[in-house]
């Protein structure tokens, strides 16, 4: 046997234009699904959650500690979970998922942490031993839900938006049954 009939080439001739400067991991990720301000809000949830954690973590003693350790566990699922919905947004799986329940999971996950990021703050608050590092995640702690919380509103303003877009005319249903078709 020949060795062109068991072997093909190993270098491409023409590579196509699949490659470029789009190839490769950079081609996965797309941040043009979400609105700049959205992007931006996405972003300082992602950062000042971890900002908080970090500072929290260095924590070395503490007098009543559940404050501490709620807040612990909230910013660290902050992260998480807003890490994954970046994520989801900036990667080919949300085409793969229901862009509804996508943006529904997102307005949910958003309120419910910002609520209890906010609720985690104001314990840890009430408990900490103001040391430098535990006000330094307290006010990342604040910083963080209050960008949640804004994001829940600009979702929610953006949904009020599409529902008043998608509404007809202020005709009821009475008149436009009553009405004669070729008018």
């Amino acid at each position: 046997m020949e060795n062109g009939a068991v072997y093909s080439p190993t270098t491409e001739e023409d590579p196509g234009p699949a490659r470029g400067a789009r190839s490769g991991l950079g081609a996965y990720f797309s941040l043009t699904r979400l609105p700049w301000y959205r992007r931006v809000l996405k972003g300082l949830q992602l950062l000042l959650s971890l900002l908080a954690f970090i500072c929290e973590e260095v924590v070395s003693q503490c007098t009543l500690c559940g404050g501490l350790y709620f807040f612990e566990f909230v910013s660290c699922s902050a992260f998480l979970l807003s890490l994954l919905l970046l994520i989801v947004y900036c990667t080919p799986v949300y085409d793969r998922v229901d862009a509804i329940k996508v943006k529904s999971s997102d307005f949910y996950i958003t309120l419910g942490t910002g609520c209890v990021f906010l609720l985690a703050s104001i314990i840890f608050v009430s408990t900490h031993d103001r040391t430098s590092a535990e006000i330094a995640a307290i006010v990342f702690g604040f910083l963080a839900s209050f960008m949640f919380l804004f994001d829940f509103v600009a979702m929610l303003f953006e949904k009020r938006q599409e529902s008043q877009l998608r509404k007809p005319e202020n005709t009821t249903r009475a008149e436009a049954l009553t009405e004669p078709l070729n008018a």
